[in-house]
């Protein structure tokens, strides 16, 4: 066996591999080295050192789109996660069209971010156009404009997730706690809770991500305005990258620690969460 696995396994595994390499390893460190240089295309570039990151600590628009990402992507992953949670506990029960509740609760994950982005747009503009204003007319509108798409859109795939985490809690231990006279309340905080701790750790760790790589959303409902002060972290290496001229290597600058933030918080985020699985 284990000599046929020597023998066969690079033709099963060569592929992904070959696949792996070219679709990500090589982009990466091909966009790591671009980050050091100016250029235009990616064949004609000038090493520059450190440049482009003294001018992305100096870009007083990157700086606000990261704190404003950083709330966006805080109220968001609680938001969707205490409504996705609270529904799924209310479709495990048992009553008639709570499949059909599920599906329509899932539907809005499956339409296209720039499709919802420009749905949103018509419809809150709509609403505050009865008080003479647009999602445009301060960042504030646009944020929580951003909030309402974002939690409207994910809550029912994480609804998906913890609905297969509550399902998978032994029906003994929840009645063994009722017997001992366990309230609702008590059975949801000591004997629910601790057991769908891996759904919750996924469903943080998908919400966390999603909200600080959010794009096409953004660029459908506000496109940044007013004055770029409603444009998220994607949005604003977008617009740096191809909307000026000479700054190609400052997006490309603004990238590279783009992907360091998401994947420092992203790390840390899984490994307190798991933490408190095993602490269960």
């Amino acid at each position: 066996m284990k000599k046929s696995l020597a023998r066969w396994g690079w033709l099963f595994t060569g592929p992904t591999v070959a696949a792996f390499i070219i679709g990500f390893v090589v982009p990466f460190v091909l966009g790591l080295y671009l980050s050091f240089t100016e250029f235009r295309t990616v064949t004609r570039s000038t090493w520059v050192g450190f440049d482009n990151y003294l001018k992305l600590f100096g870009d007083d628009t990157f700086a606000h789109s990261l704190w404003y990402t950083a709330a966006f992507a805080i109220v968001t992953t609680i938001l969707i996660n205490v409504f996705a949670f609270a529904i799924a506990y209310l479709l495990v029960k048992q009553f008639r069209g709570k499949n059909t509740f599920r599906s329509v609760f899932f539907m809005p994950n499956l339409i296209g971010g720039i499709v919802l982005g420009y749905i949103w747009l018509l419809l809150l503009n709509g609403v505050l156009g009865m008080w003479a204003r647009s999602i445009t007319y301060n960042e504030t509108y646009g944020f929580w404009g951003m909030v309402i798409l974002m939690c409207w859109q994910q809550i029912g795939y994480m609804m998906v997730i913890y609905i297969a985490g509550l399902q998978s809690i032994p029906t003994e231990m929840l009645e063994a706690a009722e017997m001992d006279g366990a309230s609702a309340g008590r059975r949801l905080r000591s004997v629910i809770i601790p057991l769908v701790m891996p759904s919750i750790t996924v469903c943080t760790f998908l919400t966390i991500t999603n909200g600080f790589k959010m794009f096409d959303q953004n660029l459908a409902l506000t496109n940044g305005a007013p004055s770029r002060l409603s444009e998220l972290l994607a949005l604003n290496i977008f617009n740096t990258f191809y909307g000026r001229t000479g700054f190609e290597g400052v997006g490309q600058a603004k990238a590279v620690v783009f992907l360091i933030i998401v994947a420092v918080i992203a790390l840390a985020q899984n490994r307190f969460a798991r933490s408190k699985e095993a602490a269960v």
